[in-house]
């Protein structure tokens, strides 16, 4: 296993030395076959291993590399370590990041910087390979900054565009705030423990119960403060309320990246930390709540933001940051089982509507705005059907114990909620079902939008550019507005969508069975109160008390996500199949309400005016006031002004005029003999 493990991790590292750096000299095919071939033989060897784990042949292990840093009582080893929750995020990341890869193939085709953005796409991945296989927080660390530079190179990869270079920096800045509190958490960490292995953390984690320590002035409780520090980095990879505004503008990049990103990278990693570091976090309730209370409002304000956003890869990436509330506040009620799960089945799902998004964009020749689609399920049947899959798995589609990868997850999430007794738990139980609904309400306003109705591509200017035989760059994106349906013409304006190439299209079939089954399959290893303590054996803190409690649901808290799914399908249905003219009426009855959710909360307006405005008015302060006013003005540039007014006064002494200089040479010796007569007296 530890071969297999160093291969898994290095070769993307490999592939993405070589086609970065070597790109123009090998080509881009050889790129891509290199940096594919590197993720799909990872995925060969990480589902053996998976499947190890689930048979209960493997033991957590550690596989050495490098001594790497020995300062003072500072000693950190790199070593690769490898157990049950480490496994699960082996398969998530090289399965998706593989067929994001060979996807990339036909999405990326006609752009020229193809080795560069698969080399990224190979490092974002090992970054993030490096993340969950660490073995202590510094190493941790290493993989969490990784996947920061890696996204903001692969958000910012059409560089050209000033909205993709604006997006990369925002979410580079909104990251490096969450990163300030994990770092802080890993001080302090240090600080108590005087160690950053992760087990020897955990395993001294319960003996600090009860300790404070010194912090601002005050004496806190000493878990709640590290565990609250290490959680607001989560809350910055993973999109929680208040860190969040980054995620949507990530859809300037590639598409292929937004899956990456939203599916199993980057925003996976701050549950797998919480899940990780458990034993800590269950030192602690007030951590838990407040994780709990975080994690159920990020799940329902992200909820009500997708429902009113008409760019289709910002109403799944909307979807990102709500499943990421379910993950999270299943942690907080200690459910870390069912929020590992939830991680593992959205990443088939999310990745999969992600890459479907992407190929009806292909076919709509980059258009992504939903209001200009219409009538493709009959273009593109098979991305139909796919997309139809990603949605009933989103939603939760199941009935008697068999169903979609989300029925499974979501519902195990919810149920151990309720049976974890805690008013946030009953809190995150409402807002979670609730955002059920809008969950249900978005996915199937998106498939009604996209796929049925009259043609609406006449409208698009995109298409208008294809049929005029205009070149178009695909970086070019539509932008999106809070309007509704109702300004839109209809018509096909003469032009065909066309369905996308295999390497498109196999992917998205492969994730698409990823999607329906994946829950049914692995539902009893993740959360089964008999099975999953025997897989898990401590990798994450599992309570098999709260399984049973969860399995044991009353019957009306077991059916109330499929009975608020099937009202969100039913509201869906009725606005935008039966009376489509019913959600610009609903519009132009409440537009302040539809005005408030399409803006997102107004959060980054907010964020302008208490933190961006006031740092720029700073900024301009010390830049001229300081800088340039006081600096300048009695540093370099006062000294230069200095010079230049002696010398227009020296050039008039220099007349060329032997007396004049006669008249300068007498009034210096006088000078000096003055100054000598003085200084022996």
């Amino acid at each position: 296993m530890a071969l297999s493990l160093e291969l898994i991790v290095f070769l993307p590292l490999i592939a993405a030395i070589v086609a970065g750096l070597g790109g123009r000299w090998i080509g881009k095919t050889a790129a891509k076959v290199l940096t594919t071939g590197a993720l799909f033989v990872g995925a060969a060897l990480s589902w053996p291993i998976f499947f190890s784990y689930i048979a209960g042949d493997a033991q957590a292990q550690v596989v050495p590399v490098l001594d790497w840093i020995r300062s003072g009582d500072l000693q950190v080893e790199w070593a690769l370590r490898v157990d049950s929750l480490t496994a699960v995020m082996l398969v998530v990341v090289t399965t998706v990041s593989s067929l994001v890869h060979l996807y990339s193939w036909g999405y990326m085709e006609e752009d020229p910087g193809q080795p560069r953005f698969f080399a990224y796409l190979s490092l974002f991945t090992f970054a993030m390979l490096m993340l969950v296989t660490a073995d202590s927080l510094v190493q941790m660390f290493f993989g969490w900054e990784g996947v920061g530079l890696a996204s903001y190179l692969l958000i910012g990869f059409w560089y050209h565009k000033p909205s993709a270079n604006a997006a990369a920096l925002k979410a580079f800045v909104v990251n490096r705030v969450g990163d300030f509190g994990f770092s802080l958490g890993i001080f302090g960490t240090f600080l108590v423990f005087g160690t950053v292995s992760i087990p020897a953390i955990l395993a001294a984690a319960p003996g600090m119960a009860g300790s404070t320590i010194g912090f601002a002035g005050m004496r806190v409780d000493t878990m709640t403060l590290l565990c609250l520090l290490l959680f607001v980095g989560a809350m910055g990879k993973s999109a929680q309320l208040g860190l969040h505004t980054w995620l949507p503008d990530a859809m300037e990049g590639p598409t292929p990246v937004s899956a990456l990103i939203h599916a199993a990278t980057m925003v996976t990693a701050g549950v797998f930390m919480v899940c990780r570091l458990s034993p800590m976090f269950e030192v602690s309730p007030v951590a838990l709540h407040v994780v709990t209370y975080v994690g159920a409002a990020t799940c329902f304000v992200a909820a009500t933001i997708g429902t009113a956003q008409n760019d289709i890869k910002r109403v799944i990436a909307y979807s990102t940051m709500s499943q990421l509330g379910y993950m999270f506040f299943a942690a907080g009620v200690g459910a870390y089982g069912a929020a590992m799960f939830h991680l593992f089945t959205h990443a088939f799902f999310k990745a999969l509507l992600f890459l479907g998004a992407g190929s009806v964009i292909h076919a709509m020749h980059h258009e992504q705005d939903m209001r200009f689609y219409g009538g493709l399920r009959k273009e593109i049947p098979f991305t139909f059907w796919v997309m139809v899959v990603g949605t009933l798995a989103i939603t939760g589609v199941g009935v008697f114990g068999v169903g979609f990868a989300g029925y499974h997850s979501k519902d195990a999430i919810l149920e151990s909620a309720w049976a974890s007794g805690s008013v946030p738990g009953e809190i995150a139980f409402f807002l979670g079902s609730v955002a059920a609904l809008l969950t249900a309400f978005y996915s199937w306003r998106l498939i009604f939008l996209t796929f049925f109705g009259e043609p609406r591509w006449a409208a698009s200017e995109h298409i208008q550019h294809a049929l005029h035989g205009e070149h178009e760059d695909p970086a070019e994106e539509h932008g999106d507005s809070p309007s509704d349906t109702h300004a839109v013409p209809t018509g096909t304006g003469g032009y065909h969508p066309h369905e996308s190439p295999l390497t498109i299209l196999v992917p998205i079939g492969l994730l698409a069975l990823g999607a329906a089954f994946s829950g049914l399959l692995f539902s009893g290893v993740f959360v089964s109160p008999e099975t999953a303590p025997e897989y898990w054996r401590g990798a994450v803190a599992f309570s098999e008390h709260l399984a049973h409690a969860a399995h044991e649901a009353p019957q009306w808290v077991k059916l109330t996500p499929t009975i608020v799914m099937l009202i969100g399908l039913w509201i869906a249905w009725r606005n935008y199949i039966q009376r489509p003219g019913a959600a610009s009426a609903f519009v132009a009855q409440f537009p302040g309400l539809h005005s408030f959710v399409a803006n997102k909360w107004y959060f980054d307006e907010l964020f302008d005016r208490i933190f961006v405005r006031p740092a720029l008015w700073f900024g301009r302060l010390f830049w001229h006031g300081g800088d340039e006013g006081t600096i300048d003005r009695f540093g370099p540039h006062g000294a230069a002004y200095a010079v230049g007014v002696g010398n227009r006064f020296t050039t008039r002494l220099q007349s060329g005029y032997l007396y004049s200089y006669a008249l300068v040479m007498l009034l210096g010796l006088i000078g000096a003999a003055t100054w000598a007569i003085w200084w022996a007296r």
